[in-house]
């Protein structure tokens, strides 16, 4: 089925909420509020994570680094001889040593991937650093929390370079919501970092001691301290009272500054470094598709989606009128300039389902959320019966996006498309109405310009843009569905002998006029068409059902 949206996709939905109190209050207030609101997800869209490289191997490390015995400061004496300059406490031990062979040996190849993504994050973090003051080689702590991922989401559900829990990045000025996770954006998570950090150091005047508060907590150093009645890191580790995660942290990232700082020294060379992170920012409305600022811009949807890691759903949030979103460098005014031409088109397409063993018609429609009718009718099957090796066509939406200049031909989907007008019946949602039409739900906000979507009312038309056919086999299968499922099936529904076909409306007909011509009882075209009275527009598509035409 193909479907589209003919108002450009720059399309404004409003929220009401208000900020008040502190800056920190205002950013709690207006996330709880957007998680509040029942707005749905973008249908087909993923939320990407994976999974911190840097947790794959902490049961091994933690194991070998207890046998390693007490632990100690070390001396700085062994790398200051070299051409390297560090501006963190740097010093080896047994702990650091350790971590040097490690990162050189048995994870050289994950390390080598972490050394190329540091040359896209580096010198972003390291300008940042030198305007606050502090450390630059702070600037490699992300490629031990996370190897500069911006999907990594670890099993505490800490997310983003700098893995920020949720509470703790909202603390700091991180929107995390249901459309929007600025942890997991490359500049607003590095200053939430280096504000806590600075905070951290201020408390501990110690860096190793910030660090490892940033891992355990402030609480947890500063309680062990008091305890234990030392001043520093090392002291503090050689007490079993730090998790052995937090005690393996200030070593690690100390090796990893060693290392990084000069890799030739330690055996990595030819690093394919990744480029620096450059982008330009240009405002757009809420709603808008990462998909289609792509098309506006000619640019690869890929690199729209990495420039943007922030957008959940891949769209912009509903809850700003305008958003600051980040493209290619030269591409900010094409996107300004274009995107309101852009138009997204909708059809179904399939993919191949092999059957498994012991798989049944009801499991491959619960994977795939589609029903059993649709299921059965796509494959052409008379029972629900399968069998191992089983082929099934499984149908799903993909929407494509095309750009439109208004002196050019439109695009045939444009061309083709026709007005459905929706008058909604007390019970009704947008929900159970996208479903009726197989749309997205954001698509019938957009086509209808709808505020909120939780609040539509009885007796207010929706559009709907369909092809015909599509239209004529998507309400075909819809009254077959209710004749199916009811239990006293009404002369109003359809008979294996009926033939549809539309009415276009015209001005000056009436509906009676309309019962007359095609020898209908004026109930049943209201019942087919969800009228709640006689009142029909020029434009309007009537479905008709008879077996006499």
């Amino acid at each position: 089925m193909r479907y589209l949206l003919v108002f450009p996709v720059l399309f404004i939905v409003s929220l009401v909420g208000c900020i008040n109190n502190s800056q920190h209050q205002a950013l709690l207030s207006f996330d709880q509020q957007l998680e509040s609101i029942d707005i749905p997800a973008i249908e087909g869209l993923i939320d990407e994570t994976t999974i911190p490289e840097t947790e794959a191997t902490v049961t091994e490390e933690i194991k070998e680094l207890e046998h390693l015995g007490r632990w100690e400061k070390g001396s700085p004496s062994a790398i200051n001889s070299q051409n390297v300059t560090y501006d963190f406490p740097v010093t080896i031990n047994k702990q650091v040593e350790f971590y040097l062979d490690f990162f050189q040996n048995r994870q050289r190849a994950t390390f080598t991937k972490w050394l190329e993504r540091s040359g896209r994050f580096l010198p972003l973090i390291q300008k940042h650093l030198r305007e606050a003051g502090m450390p630059e080689d702070l600037a490699y702590l992300p490629m031990i929390e996370s190897g500069y991922s911006l999907t990594a989401y670890s099993q505490a559900r800490a997310a983003g370079p700098w893995q920020f829990i949720r509470s703790t990045g909202r603390h700091y000025g991180l929107k995390v919501n249901t459309h929007e996770d600025e942890r997991r954006d490359p500049t607003k998570s590095t200053l939430a970092a280096l504000d806590f950090l600075g905070d951290l150091y201020k408390e501990f005047n110690d860096w190793p001691l910030a660090v490892a508060a940033y891992n355990a907590g402030a609480g947890k150093i500063r309680r062990g301290l008091t305890k234990y009645k030392v001043d520093n890191f090392w002291d503090l580790a050689q007490h079993k009272y730090l998790h052995s995660e937090t005690k393996l942290y200030v070593p690690k990232l100390i090796a990893a500054i060693i290392i990084a700082k000069n890799p030739a020294k330690y055996g990595f060379t030819d690093i394919n470094y990744q480029e620096p992170l450059q982008y330009e920012v240009v405002n757009v409305p809420r709603w808008t598709t990462l998909q289609s600022v792509a098309t506006a811009c000619d640019a690869e949807y890929d690199d729209i989606i990495d420039l943007n890691r922030q957008l959940r759903q891949r769209v912009t949030p509903p809850g700003r009128a305008s958003y600051p979103l980040k493209v290619p460098v030269g591409k900010k005014d094409l996107v300004a300039k274009n995107l309101k031409k852009v138009y997204p088109v909708v059809t179904t397409k399939y993919k191949t389902h092999i059957v498994r063993p012991e798989e049944s018609l009801s499991m491959i429609c619960k994977l795939y959320n589609i029903k059993k009718v649709t299921l059965l009718k796509t494959n052409k099957l008379q029972s629900a019966q399968l069998h191992k090796g089983q082929r099934l066509q499984i149908p799903y939406q993909s929407t494509d996006y095309v750009l439109w200049d208004k002196e050019s031909n439109p695009p045939l989907a444009v061309a083709d498309s026709d007005l459905i007008l929706h008058k909604i019946k007390t019970g009704e949602t947008v929900s159970s109405i996208a479903r009726r039409y197989g749309v997205p739900q954001h698509m019938v906000a957009l086509w209808n310009n709808l505020d909120n979507l939780g609040h539509i009312r009885a007796g207010q038309q929706l559009a709907i843009y369909l092809d015909d056919a599509s239209f004529a086999k998507k309400e075909q299968e819809h009254f077959e569905t209710l004749a199916k499922n009811s239990e006293a099936p009404s002369s109003a529904q359809i008979a294996d002998d009926d033939r549809i076909i539309y009415y276009h409306v015209k001005q000056g007909d009436t509906l009676w006029a309309i019962s007359r011509q095609f020898n209908l009882n004026m109930d049943k075209i209201r019942r087919w068409n969800s009228l709640t009275d006689d009142v029909i527009q020029p434009g309007t598509r009537l479905l008709i059902k008879t077996a006499s035409i």
